[in-house]
């Protein structure tokens, strides 16, 4: 774990040298949104319903696969989706990036290829969410999902939906750079839903898990159970495990709880670049388990004995279906 992240989830000291750079973050954060309330900075309008999927805090939480359960629930209802991400760095990128096959994370960024690949729907990546929000439009979809955004304030937005790692929740509670948290916990209080990634909801707020039962092969496509693959293997066989996400850990502990025996298991930094050095402190007769987010960078350079685990958001009782009525009524309001 880095120092920084010492000082907002283990009370590391650290974080006393940063708290005087809250105050600016607070002050500048602050005056963007009285403007944005104001209305002297301005939201564009849209003619499509957008729904948020985001977070008050730094880090992994569990947004994409929370994205790619609307997306497909939203389109087992006849809904055209379309999903718009900054993606990792995209804040540079200011001309709308439609994906395609042949655009790669490098260019587009880890999770929106992620979303591409798995749902099958347009995607379009860029700093400026309304001209990416426009374009979906172009494309014909009548439903936007946003990855990320709550604080984007330009976007105007009709659902929002805040993800927490149940976990590590809010860390020490304070504000960037000396917490992690991008707005203070006042937020909760205004949004739609608030979700909690395992761990323990509290009253108001809606648990949900994520489960991965099956392995694919990076080179061939392979698809087994983990129940097969650990036969193939031997129950007692040991695999590597490596990730690169906003909490490593979280699935190292996954992979234990499906029953693996981890031999070496490697954290990289959230949207690590990878290169072929990074599988030289890998056995090579040794499989090699990753997150499916690691997997769209790593395809090729990957040991040919490599595998990811695709993980699903699964609801608890009928909590997903309230999810997608609370939309559907949104949506309403442009006709649906």
């Amino acid at each position: 774990m880095r120092l920084i992240e010492q000082g907002w989830y283990q009370n590391h000291p650290i974080k006393w040298l940063l708290l005087p750079f809250n105050i600016l973050f607070y002050l500048l954060s602050t005056l963007r949104r009285i403007l944005f309330n104001l209305g002297i900075l301005k939201q564009p309008h849209l003619d499509i319903p957008v729904v948020i999927v985001g977070n008050i805090g730094v880090g992994g939480n569990g947004k994409t696969p929370v994205v790619v359960y609307l997306v497909e629930q939203l389109k087992q209802r006849g809904l055209k989706v379309g999903v718009i991400s900054r993606g990792y760095g995209g804040v540079k990128r200011k001309s709308p990036l439609l994906l395609t096959d042949e655009v790669t994370a490098e260019e587009a960024g880890d999770e929106p290829v992620l979303i591409f690949k798995r749902c099958q729907v347009p995607v379009v990546v860029s700093g400026d969410r309304v001209a990416s929000v426009n374009l979906l439009i172009n494309q014909g979809c009548n439903i936007v999902i946003s990855d990320d955004g709550l604080q984007h304030y330009r976007l105007k937005r009709d659902v929002e939906l805040v993800i927490v790692d149940g976990k590590r929740r809010f860390g020490n509670g304070w504000l960037l750079p000396a917490g992690p948290l991008r707005e203070g916990l006042w937020r909760l209080k205004t949004v739609d839903k608030v979700i909690i990634n395992s761990g323990l909801a509290d009253v108001n707020e809606q648990h949900m898990y994520l489960k991965g039962d099956k392995l694919i092969n990076l080179h061939d496509g392979r698809i087994v159970s983990v129940d097969d693959f650990k036969d193939q293997h031997g129950k007692d066989s040991v695999v590597n495990a490596m990730a690169g996400i906003g909490n490593p850990e979280r699935f190292f502990i996954s992979l234990h709880e499906l029953g693996f025996s981890l031999g070496q298991k490697i954290a990289f930094v959230d949207h690590h670049h990878f290169c072929e050095t990074d599988f030289e402190q890998f056995g090579a007769n040794t499989a090699l388990l990753m997150t499916e987010k690691d997997a769209v960078k790593c395809a090729g350079i990957a040991p040919q004995n490599s595998w990811y685990l695709p993980v699903e958001a699964y609801f608890d009782e009928n909590q997903g279906e309230q999810l997608i009525d609370l939309i559907i009524t949104r949506c309403k309001n442009y006709g649906f």
